[in-house]
């Protein structure tokens, strides 16, 4: 497996990648123009390849804000799991974080346990004094 950088050619792999592991809905406005743009922020996608088969089998959105590094849309493609490439993933995350010199920080369904024990095994800490609000239109807020 080789984990290299995302490729506008790999949208419509990693788009089916993450319907298929259930992070992607259309709501959330997760386009191939979204991750350039968040790219050239400083952010970096990173995809996961096999190489015999031309397969994109795991995805880690890393999003910069100038303090912090996000860590988006995590996924490891089924028949793939298990099988140490997410730890793989995570590492190389890791690795953009250092280097950006910022914390990581993510968010996991507390459902999700295989992810919930991979991060906590790489150190993660959870936060459970405050819950996360979002607002998907914010312009609904300010039609008064």
């Amino acid at each position: 497996m080789t984990i290299r950088d995302y490729q506008p050619t790999d949208f419509g792999q990693v788009e089916a990648l993450w319907k298929i592991t259930g992070i992607y809905t259309a709501e959330r406005g997760d386009t191939a123009g979204i991750i350039l743009r968040c790219n050239a922020l400083g952010g970096r996608l990173l995809v996961m390849e096999d190489p015999a088969q031309g397969e994109i089998t795991a995805t880690s959105w890393l999003t910069w804000d100038g303090r912090r590094v996000f860590m988006h849309h995590f996924a490891v493609h089924p028949s793939y799991q298990g099988k140490g490439y997410g730890k793989r993933m995570a590492l190389e995350s890791l690795a953009f974080a250092r280097d950006k010199g910022c914390p990581l920080k993510l968010e996991v369904h507390r459902h999700n346990l295989p992810a919930v024990h991979l991060y906590q095994s790489l150190g993660f800490e959870i936060f459970e004094d405050y819950d996360i609000y979002m607002i998907l239109d914010p312009g609904s807020a300010l039609n008064d």
